[in-house]
C-alpha cells in the first residue's frame, strides 16, 4: 500500500479525511460530522495563524495557553533537528539517563522558587496531575499514614483528563461526560472557610493533599482572593496537608512571575507543570517537589518507584524546552509579559466603559478576563457570540460559561506588542457592539 505522504490533496479531500478519520479532544463529534474542521491551519507566525484559505488570525490565547514564546522559532526547530539526529529518544527506566533531561532538571532549579528542585517529567499537564496524586498517596504510605488519600480542589478548577485530573477538575462537564470519576476527590469553594469546613468535615488525617492553579484558567481566569493562598499555606501546615500548585497554564511567566504562586507570597510542596516549559513545541510536563519530599521518597521507598511513563524525559523534548526557556531569558519577555499584560488590562478596563453588557475586566501578567452580564445557565449567553463575530475580524479568543458566567479569555504570546494589543482590543470591542 503506497504511503500518502507525498500526495496532494484538496480542501474537501482535508475536509472529509478529517470527518472519517480524526476523533478531535474536546470538541462536538457530531457538528464535526456535519460541518467539518473549524479550521484547518496550514502555517503560523509570531501571534498569527493561518489557515488554509490563507487567512491570518490573531492568536489571542496562545492556542491552548501555551504557545507562549510566539509561533513559527526556527532556532526551536534547529535544536529538535539537532537532537533528534543525534539521540532522538532513549528511556530513563530502571535508572538510565542521558544528557537533555539532566540538563533540563537542573536548569528548573533556576525557576522554581525554594527548595522545589527535583523532577519528575511527563508528556503533559494531566500526567503531570495524575503523577502528582499518585506520589502524595504513595508519600504518606511509607510514612504509615495510608489512609491520608483524599484529594481537595476548588470549584472551576481544571486539573487535565486524565483519571485522578478529571477527577479533581472542579468543573461539573467533565465529571457527568463519564462515570469513570475515581473515589477520595473533593471540591470546595474558593474561599478559605470552605476549606476549613471540608478540612474538619472530613478529618485532616484522610487528607493526602490540596490542589489549586495560582489563577483559574479553563474555569474563567479567576483571581483568589487577597490573602488565600497564605491563609491555604497555614491551614496545609497545620493539618499535614501536601500543597500542590498547578503551574500548568501560570508557569514560567504567564502571571509575570517565573510560578503563578510568586505573585502570591507562597511556596507549595509540589508543582506541576507543562504547557510553558516547551511553548507547546514539543509534549512535556512534569511534577517538581521539594527537596524534602524528595529525600523521604528516596530513603522510605522499598525498592521501585512503579511509575513512569514511556516518554517520562524525552531528550528532543527537554531540548526543545533548553532551548525555549533560553528565549524566554534572553529576550526579557516575562517583562514584556507584565508591561503589555498592563496594556492588555487597560484596554479591557476601556472595553467595559464601552459597552454596558461588560460587568468585569481584570487579569494578572498576560492572562485577562472580560466578563459579560448574566444571570444564570439559562440565560443565553454573549460570548459565544463575540467570539463567533472576532473569527470574522481575525481574532481567535475563548468563551467560558460554566456556572452561569459568561466570560471571554485571553492568553496571547508574551512576544505580542502594544499595536498587537491595541489590535485585538479593537476586534474584540467590535465584535461586542456587533452583536449585542
Amino acid at each position: 500500500m503506497a504511503s500518502i505522504m507525498n500526495k496532494q490533496f484538496t480542501k474537501e479531500d482535508y475536509i472529509q479525511f478529517d470527518k472519517q478519520h480524526f476523533m478531535h479532544p474536546t470538541s462536538n463529534l457530531k457538528q464535526l460530522q456535519d460541518d467539518g474542521p473549524t479550521f484547518i491551519f496550514t502555517e503560523a507566525d509570531g501571534i498569527y495563524l493561518t489557515d488554509i484559505d490563507g487567512k491570518k488570525y490573531i492568536d489571542s490565547l496562545s492556542s491552548l495557553w501555551n504557545v507562549n514564546v510566539g509561533h513559527g522559532r526556527t532556532e526551536i526547530g534547529d535544536v529538535a533537528k539537532e537532537q533528534i539526529e543525534k539521540l532522538a529518544f532513549t528511556s530513563a527506566f530502571s535508572n538510565w539517563s542521558h544528557e537533555p533531561i539532566i540538563r533540563l532538571a537542573k536548569e528548573l532549579t533556576r525557576w522554581t522558587p525554594g527548595d522545589l528542585n527535583v523532577t519528575f517529567f511527563t508528556s503533559g499537564g494531566s500526567e503531570a496531575n495524575d503523577t502528582a496524586f499518585k506520589t502524595v498517596r504513595h508519600y504518606w504510605k511509607i510514612n504509615g499514614r495510608p489512609e491520608k488519600k483524599k484529594i481537595i480542589s476548588r470549584k472551576q478548577s481544571y486539573h487535565g483528563v486524565a483519571m485522578g485530573a478529571t477527577s479533581a477538575t472542579g468543573i461539573p462537564e467533565f465529571h457527568t461526560f463519564t462515570t469513570s470519576i475515581a473515589p477520595d476527590f473533593y471540591y470546595v469553594d474558593s474561599t478559605i472557610e470552605a476549606l476549613e469546613e471540608m478540612i474538619e468535615k472530613e478529618g485532616a488525617d484522610t487528607i493526602a493533599a490540596f490542589i489549586s492553579e495560582p489563577v483559574q484558567g479553563s474555569g474563567g481566569v479567576n483571581l483568589p482572593a487577597d490573602g488565600y493562598f497564605k491563609k491555604v499555606r497555614e491551614l496545609c501546615d497545620k493539618h499535614d496537608i501536601l500543597f500542590i500548585a498547578d503551574e500548568v497554564i501560570c508557569g514560567f511567566g504567564r502571571t509575570g512571575t517565573n510560578f503563578g504562586m510568586e505573585n502570591f507570597g507562597v511556596t507549595p510542596d509540589i508543582i506541576t507543570m507543562a504547557k510553558g516549559v516547551t511553548s507547546g513545541y514539543a509534549p512535556l510536563g512534569g511534577m517538581i517537589i521539594s527537596e524534602r519530599l524528595h529525600k523521604e521518597l528516596y530513603e522510605k521507598t522499598d525498592g521501585i518507584f512503579w511509575h513512569g511513563y514511556t516518554y517520562s524525559g524525552h531528550p528532543t523534548a527537554a531540548a526543545i524546552a533548553m532551548k525555549n526557556l533560553e528565549i524566554i531569558e534572553e529576550e526579557n519577555l516575562i517583562e514584556n509579559v507584565r508591561e503589555v499584560g498592563a496594556y492588555m488590562i487597560e484596554g479591557f478596563e476601556w472595553i467595559k466603559e464601552q459597552n454596558e453588557c461588560v460587568i468585569d475586566a481584570e487579569g494578572i501578567g498576560m492572562l485577562g478576563a472580560i466578563r459579560i452580564a448574566r444571570e444564570s445557565d439559562e440565560v443565553e449567553p454573549i460570548g459565544p457570540k463575540v467570539v463567533q463575530e472576532a473569527l470574522t475580524r481575525g481574532l481567535i479568543c475563548r468563551s467560558v460559561v460554566y456556572g452561569g458566567q459568561d466570560t471571554l479569555a485571553f492568553a496571547p504570546p508574551f512576544i505580542t506588542t502594544k499595536e498587537q494589543m491595541d489590535d485585538i482590543v479593537t476586534i474584540i470591542d467590535d465584535s461586542m457592539k456587533a452583536v449585542v
